[in-house]
Parts: structure tokens; C-alpha cells; sequence
């Protein structure tokens, strides 16, 4: 059954707003100084004026800072730790133990699960079937599907940081469509001059994200709160196509993946000016950041690679080959960040990755086209969306 009524979700996501500013940290070794100083991050927080009814800024020079190991919230502690896989051919969600590396349950959804997307309120994931136009909502302490509830053309799905809006990546639809975050009834239909808008994150204060075409190789600068598009680029590549998008802990600038330019793109938010590239390998995919926010593993699905990023030092420091090759898409890294999970999206299969050596843990049968792993759950105050985008 859906986990929730539509009065215990709303008194729910503003009873975590509430208590957004307690973070319930615990110490961790490779936390910046930043966080080690309540009372400089204080004084850094009242400077960053946010997105009205968006959770405080913990730390402006980490955005990561509540997404420390084991630093889950209330809402989440209980649930068991799980991989949800949605497997775009098979029309399924199949269901790991990461304990065990073994396959639990294998649940059907609508036509083409495209992601598995956290709510803002870290109490529902939402499987989002982009040709069965719907989204199935699981209850992850369950694991159970419920009703479909039905949504055009869902390929992706984002949430604005202050938890009011659902925004629905429609990419054959070219629209990016606002919902209401609980309910997913329509409130605007915003028209993409762009092809296939796939991918976004949000600005450290919450009032613009940063949206990927895919299909025509531009960006989009959205504000968050007129639901309106302020700027729009073509990258310098011919054949652009790019991918997942994801913050610098410092919020300074955007990363954006590039299947076809083979790296990532650096972009400055908020001058939105031509970015550079960096390679890093082909058919650069997915982005995520470690627990300490030291790194980002970046996926390039064409070559069965995971290349390593150091922010501080603003360059690549390792690549990791996954042995016999492989197709490493979307995915997450565990709660306590030791191991980064990543859908094979040409293989049918799944990919453990020990984060602090490269190797391969495990190698997991699923269905066919295995797309927007997520891990769940994971440290964090509220869910952005995608598989699992945390602050």
C-alpha cells in the first residue's frame, strides 16, 4: 500500500523543515575545518539569503556537510538498507541487499523505469515510468509498490529546495513541469527551448537550478522561484550531449557530464558563462560526490571506467577499470561511503566499487537496460531528486 496519506505527508515535510537546521552531525576525519567552527558557520549562513521556506544553509562552503557517514535523518533511520534498480527494458525495480550483494525482490512497474527518486521528504521513492507515463511510489520501509499515480512523460524528477514543487524532467514533452511536491498535481508547464531535458542541480541559496539537453547539447539557467528560464547555451562541441549535473561542495561551479565530448563540463553558475571541458573518459555519464566532499566519482559509461576528481586540487587523480569491462551509468555511494553502486545500463547488471581502492566488489544480475540506480537510505536533511541529490 502507499505509505502515506496526503495529511501525514504534509505534516511530515513540514516537520523536517523544522527541524532542518539540526543536523544530528557526528565527527568524521575528513570533515573541512569549515565544519568544525559553529560559530564561523553561523555568520556564513545568515549571508546566504535562500529560496524562501528552503532549510538553512549549514555550511556555505560545503554544501555536503549533512551528508556525512551514517548521518541519516529520523525520517529515515529505520529503513533497511537497500539498491533499487530500474531496469528501462524489463519494466521492473529489482531490489539488492548491499549486506549481501544478493537480489530480494524484483517488483513491476509502468512501461520504461527510467530513475528511482527520493521525495524531498525522504519518505517515498518514486519510480519514474517515462513511457507508462506515471510515477509507482515504494515505501522503502516496506518495499513495497504502491498506486501509480499518473504523470506525463516523467523521464526525471527534481524537487526545489524548499520542498513546494515536483519538477518533472519531460523530455519528449520538452518541458520542465512544476507539481505540486506531494500531491504531483500540475501548477506549470514550463516550455524548454531545448531538446531532452534530462539532468539538474540547484544553486547553494536554492534560486536557480542548472538543467542538461541532451538531445541539442545546451543548458538551461532556471529561477527556481518564477518557474521561468534566464539563460540558455550551446556548449562548444559539435554533437554536445550532456548528461548528469552536480554541485562543488563550495558551490561555485556546476559539473556537467558529456557522453559525447567524453568529459565533464565546468561551468560558473551564477555568471553562466561558456564553460570548459575535462576530459576524464568516454562516455562520461553520471556524478557523484564522496562522503567528505574531497571527490567526485564521474562514470564514463563507453569505456567501463570511473574516474576520480579532487576538488581542492582541480584535477583528475585516479581511474578505475571495471575488470572485463562494462557499461557504468547512475548510480550512489553507500552510508558510510565505502562503496559506490552503478547501474550497467548495456550489460543487465550492477557494479559494487570499493571507493578507497577502485576494486570491484561485486558484479549483480538484473534485468534488462538497468538505468537511475538509487541507494537508499542516505545520509542527508532533504532529497533534491534524481537518485538521490542530498543537502
Amino acid at each position: 500500500m502507499y505509505p502515506t496519506t496526503l495529511t501525514r505527508v504534509l505534516i511530515a515535510g513540514a516537520a523536517l523543515t523544522a527541524l532542518a537546521g539540526c543536523t544530528g552531525a557526528t565527527s568524521h576525519k575528513a570533515e573541512p575545518p569549515a565544519t568544525k567552527a559553529p560559530a564561523d558557520t553561523t555568520q556564513q549562513q545568515r549571508a546566504v539569503q535562500t529560496l524562501p521556506g528552503m532549510p538553512p544553509v549549514l555550511d556555505p562552503k560545503d554544501i555536503y556537510t549533512a551528508d556525512r557517514p551514517g548521518q541519516l535523518s529520523p525520517v529515515v533511520k529505520n529503513f533497511p538498507d537497500r539498491v533499487y534498480v530500474p531496469n528501462t527494458i524489463s519494466n521492473t525495480v529489482t531490489v539488492i541487499d548491499p549486506a549481501t550483494y544478493k537480489v530480494i525482490d524484483t517488483i513491476p512497474v509502468g512501461r520504461q523505469p527510467q530513475h528511482v527518486v527520493p521525495s524531498w521528504d525522504l519518505r517515498t521513492l518514486w519510480v519514474n515510468n517515462d513511457l507508462g507515463n506515471s510515477l509507482t511510489p515504494i515505501d522503502p520501509m516496506t518495499g513495497k509498490a504502491g498506486k501509480p499515480v499518473a504523470v506525463h512523460d516523467p523521464y526525471n524528477l527534481y524537487f526545489t529546495p524548499n520542498g513546494k514543487y515536483a519538477v518533472v524532467m519531460a523530455s519528449r514533452d520538452h518541458q520542465l513541469v512544476f507539481r505540486d511536491a506531494h500531491t504531483m498535481k500540475l501548477v506549470k508547464a514550463l516550455p524548454a527551448n531545448c531538446g531532452g531535458v534530462n539532468h539538474a542541480d540547484f544553486s547553494v541559496d536554492g534560486r536557480y537550478f542548472i538543467v542538461s539537453c541532451e538531445f541539442s547539447g545546451q543548458l538551461l539557467k532556471v529561477d527556481t522561484e518564477k518557474m521561468k528560464v534566464i539563460g540558455e547555451q550551446t556548449l562548444p562541441v559539435r554533437g554536445a550531449m550532456p548528461q548528469d549535473v552536480k554541485m562543488s561542495p563550495d558551490g561555485r561551479r556546476f559539473y556537467i557530464a558529456d557522453m559525447v565530448a567524453d568529459g565533464v563540463w565546468i561551468l560558473e553558475g551564477d555568471t553562466f558563462a561558456q564553460p570548459t571541458l575535462l576530459y576524464t573518459g568516454k562516455g562520461a555519464h553520471g556524478l557523484y560526490v564522496s562522503r567528505d566532499s574531497r571527490v567526485m566519482y564521474i562514470s564514463n559509461r563507453g569505456e567501463g571506467t570511473i574516474s576520480v576528481f579532487d576538488f581542492k586540487e582541480n584535477r583528475l587523480t585516479a581511474k578505475w577499470r571495471l575488470p572485463g569491462g562494462g557499461s557504468p551509468d547512475m548510480g550512489g555511494v553507500s552510508t558510510d561511503g565505502t562503496v559506490l553502486w552503478l547501474s550497467g545500463r548495456y550489460n543487465s547488471e550492477v557494479y559494487a566499487v570499493d571507493t578507497r581502492t577502485g576494486r570491484e566488489l561485486a558484479r549483480i544480475k538484473v534485468g534488462t537496460g538497468p538505468h537511475g540506480l538509487a541507494v537508499y537510505p542516505q545520509p542527508g536533511r532533504y532529497s533534491l531528486g534524481h537518485t538521490g541529490v542530498y543537502r
